[in-house]
């Protein structure tokens, strides 16, 4: 049985393909979470890149241990994850994040969003 929590290990899904991206630990430090990608899992990528397209503190690191969500805290009274950001490491864009477990926690719904525009996917939990 799965928790209704977004801490474990993730499976992200490419948003047009369905083939899978990325293995993605979320971890709980006294209430904030943070993710970091574990394992490259889309054919053909390369192992050894890193993020050339991020700005910040990150900005040329390998992908693999890259962290992608920080600053996310539970809102209070619900089963939803927000406040704060992820980074998809293919543009080096940051978005305000929302971590929502559904299916009773087997999947979660990450939702990514700048002003009004966003996009959500849905990412598999790994036993």
């Amino acid at each position: 049985m799965a928790q209704m929590t977004p801490v474990g290990v993730w499976k992200s899904l490419d948003d047009k393909t369905g083939a899978p991206k990325s293995q993605v630990r979320i971890s709980d430090h006294g209430g904030v979470l943070t993710g970091q990608v574990e394992r490259v899992l889309r054919e053909g990528a390369d192992p050894q890149a890193v993020c050339d397209k991020c700005t910040d503190d990150r900005k040329d690191k390998p992908i693999v241990g890259l962290e992608i969500i920080r600053g996310a805290k539970q809102a209070e009274g619900k089963t939803v994850w927000e406040g704060g950001k992820i980074l998809d490491p293919e543009n080096g864009k940051t978005y305000t994040l929302r971590l929502t477990p559904v299916e009773g926690g087997s999947k979660l719904e990450v939702r990514g969003s700048i002003g009004p525009f966003g996009r959500t996917q849905t990412w598999v939990r790994v036993q």
